[in-house]
């Protein structure tokens, strides 16, 4: 029984492209990936983040760094004090980027008794567009303090202000049965700007040309639109053509 549970075990752990045994951090990853499949995952392992799969092609592409086969997938690297700079340039290129951080540091788990085991990670910051708020720009305040003349880095990499990214999320109530054949409709907007706190909403009547809630976008400019599962054509129509441009 125990020599079945061990080929069971092995059976789901294994990769059937190479025929080969994931990694215990490689399965981690996989957990994880599952969960933010939309996402860039940065995984923290020791000194460096870690890239896996395709996310390892992306920041190869996208960051100019090196990516190489490791066991079951491609990875790359880019050391912990850079990560900020990487998750904007990502970020900038139109990704969601997710950090993996490990849970417990390598002293903890040294001295306990889970030692020999994997570390714990989970996902500590979700980073789009509207959202490059919060630990990196701190640590980037930080990082600033200790830089030399010898550090190979773009100063304007790491002093550039965040500007102001309104996140946008748009609804609608189709009102009457004629009013809905006509085009018309009632529209509510709410746009946040997590660096700074603010709200803006409203709702408002429109009519099928949408002028309303194109003035309102293009007041905004939001660099990111949340938008309800079924929207009306027009209105679709309208945030498609904006976003295009």
């Amino acid at each position: 029984k125990s020599h079945e549970n061990i080929q069971n075990t092995s059976d789901i752990n294994l990769n059937k492209r190479t025929k080969t045994i994931y990694t215990p951090l490689e399965l981690q990853f996989l957990e994880m990936k599952k969960q933010y499949k939309d996402a860039v995952l940065c995984v923290e392992c020791g000194y460096k983040y870690r890239f896996f799969g395709e996310d390892a092609e992306i920041a190869a592409k996208e960051l100019n760094i090196y990516c190489h086969q490791n066991h079951n997938f491609m990875t790359a690297s880019i050391p912990t004090h850079r990560l900020f700079v990487h998750v904007r340039r990502l970020v900038a290129k139109g990704y969601k980027v997710g950090v993996i951080k490990q849970m417990e540091t390598a002293a903890l788990k040294a001295a306990g008794e889970n030692k020999s085991s994997l570390f714990s990670r989970k996902l500590t910051a979700l980073y789009t567009k509207s959202t490059l708020i919060g630990e990196d720009i701190l640590y980037k305040e930080i990082w600033l303090h200790t830089l030399t003349f010898d550090d190979s880095v773009d100063v304007e990499e790491v002093t550039t202000d965040v500007p102001d990214n309104y996140l946008l999320c748009i609804c609608e109530n189709g009102g009457n049965l004629k009013a809905r054949k006509k085009g018309d409709i009632v529209i509510g907007i709410m746009a946040v700007q997590p660096t700074t706190g603010e709200v803006i909403f409203d709702n408002f009547q429109d009519s099928a040309s949408r002028l309303e809630l194109e003035s309102r976008v293009l007041r905004l400019q939001p660099v990111e639109i949340l938008l309800p599962s079924s929207l009306s054509d027009q209105s679709e129509k309208l945030i498609g053509s904006i976003t295009s441009m």
